[in-house]
């Protein structure tokens, strides 16, 4: 299986800033760079086109994949994460700094934009997620051309009913499965639960022709003829 990405905005980012900053100054220590900045540069990133382009460009390869095999197979199906992947929560993770907050309240001003800090379950239960635009456009193409889709995401059982209305505002209606976490059910990487959950609808007689998802733990340990690594510098799930 491999890994389709297109980042080389957030890899300039993320890499070579460094890299000049320690080559270029006398005496210069290299280490990690500062938090402060990266958050800096993820901000611009996000908000100067760059992520656009990398999402776009990445659900395009997908979707171009999606299309080529729809036909090749029998029962197609294409996996789609949630989080920065079918929804996007910008709002929240620019609200709070880029930090996690799992409880507490998630206040919302005039515009419906949270108000630091927003709680995530709060959040969540806000349905002001919206969707991903180049991934909504992949999944009605799919569904369009007879591929059965499916959700697996972290989050836990307790938010399906929030989780389903939030898709369905943003726009994804008609899909085949939403596979979530059991309550009080941690693992020490999102691939412990994902990939079972893929096992599980291949065992249903499903070839998964494209998984798509942005944290590598999406998408680890196989189980789908390609996968396509959305851009994410916001945060790491294990």
């Amino acid at each position: 299986m491999r890994y389709r990405m297109v980042g080389k905005a957030q890899a300039r980012m993320l890499g070579l800033s460094m890299v000049l900053l320690c080559g270029s100054v006398s005496g210069a220590i290299c280490g990690p760079q500062n938090v402060g900045e990266t958050k800096s540069q993820a901000v611009v990133y996000h908000d100067y086109g760059g992520y656009d382009r990398d999402i776009a460009a990445v659900d395009a390869q997908a979707q171009q994949y999606v299309l080529s095999q729809a036909k090749q197979v029998k029962n197609p199906a294409l996996v789609l994460d949630i989080d920065e992947t079918s929804l996007s929560n910008w709002p929240q993770i620019r609200a709070n700094d880029f930090g996690y907050i799992a409880n507490g309240p998630c206040n919302l001003d005039a515009k419906g934009n949270p108000i630091a800090p927003c709680g995530n379950l709060a959040w969540d239960q806000s349905h002001r997620a919206t969707a991903i635009g180049p991934t909504l456009a992949l999944f009605n193409a799919a569904k369009a051309n007879g591929v059965a889709v499916f959700f697996i995401t972290g989050r836990h059982e307790s938010e399906r009913s929030d989780t389903e209305a939030t898709l369905m505002a943003a726009g994804y209606n008609g899909w085949d499965g939403l596979a979530m976490r059991p309550d009080g059910v941690n693992t020490t990487s999102a691939a412990d639960f994902k990939a079972p959950e893929r096992a599980k609808i291949q065992a249903k007689g499903y070839t998964i022709i494209a998984n798509v998802g942005d944290q590598p733990s999406d998408l680890d340990r196989g189980l789908s003829d390609r996968a396509f690594l959305l851009p994410n510098p916001f945060y790491r799930i294990p």
